[in-house]
């Protein structure tokens, strides 16, 4: 990772976790066992890499950074949430997360469940406020909505957990890896970018160049995902490693081999950044693309 985008990161990540502060309410306020959880979850650590996405999609169409941070916090929530979610043992039963127990190991299978509805439902009221207080235009507000919607529902996140459960231990092939890829992980990250150029009022063909830019790079981020649980060790993750392997997951990584994995993620990464060009040319969303596939942890 460049300097520069590091001391960027570093700078969002910051305001971030600042604001979110703001947004979650203490830990002892009633029913504090989920705002325990749900602090638990949302403060553990992480890369804020989606929301992050929002931020760097606003700045490169023109808008505020202040503007875009109740969406970019909403963003992570709802990213937290589906880890909370993804972590039970009715799904993918991890007993940890970015190092630290998984939510329902600390607080019980009721309660994470319910901190991760928590973070699921608020993000909409965070979208909804920040229009009243005309952070947001009313008609970006709404489209945003619909977006992180879209985003969630089952043509996206939720579909691709739906598939990938009942993948495992099944043959796989490129269709079924890329329809996983395109809901599970990519839905999300495209809504990040989508969501920064809603924000700023962005113009036509800038949303139709951040979505592409968002659909290849949540794929590219998503095979190096599977690079890393088949290569990387479990301090460096912060959660278990080999997990793809042990549940029989549909895997790029699986179908193909690890050089195969590595070159097609070098190459998405590489036509993401060209979906951007020629007007996008200093974002940091170029580097974004480069780091997705090339980080290690």
């Amino acid at each position: 990772m460049s300097t520069q985008l590091h001391e960027y990161l570093a700078v969002v990540k910051r305001e971030v976790e600042e604001t979110l502060e703001q947004l979650v309410p203490p830990a002892d306020e009633p029913p504090a066992e989920l705002h325990r959880a749900i602090r638990h979850s949302l403060f553990a650590g992480g890369k804020r890499l989606r929301p992050a996405l929002v931020i760097a999609a606003t700045e490169a169409c023109g808008g505020a950074r202040a503007k875009a941070m109740a969406v970019a916090c909403a963003i992570e929530m709802i990213h937290t949430s589906s880890e909370i979610h993804d972590d039970l043992p009715c799904m993918d039963d991890a007993d940890l997360r970015r190092g630290q127990p998984a939510c329902h190991r600390l607080f019980g299978e009721a309660t994470a469940v319910l901190a991760g509805d928590w973070l699921m439902t608020t993000p909409f009221r965070l979208v909804a406020e920040s229009a009243a207080r005309g952070d947001l235009s009313p008609q970006a507000g709404l489209a945003i909505i619909g977006e992180m919607g879209a985003a969630l529902g089952s043509e996206g996140l939720i579909a691709g957990q739906v598939v990938d459960l009942a993948q495992e231990g099944k043959p796989a092939d490129d269709a079924v890896v890329d329809y996983l890829y395109s809901h599970k992980t990519g839905a999300l990250i495209t809504a990040s970018v989508r969501c920064g150029g809603l924000v700023a009022g962005a113009k036509p063909e800038q949303m139709l160049s951040l979505t592409h830019y968002g659909q290849l790079l949540g794929r590219a981020f998503q095979i190096a995902d599977d690079i890393l649980d088949a290569t990387a060790s479990q301090a460096q993750l912060g959660k278990p490693v080999a997990s793809d392997a042990r549940h029989e997951k549909a895997t790029y990584l699986a179908l193909h081999g690890l050089e195969a994995a590595r070159a097609e993620a070098a190459r998405l990464a590489e036509e993401a950044q060209g979906a951007l060009r020629p007007w996008c040319l200093d974002s940091p969303l170029i580097a974004l693309a480069d780091y997705a596939v090339t980080r290690n942890y």
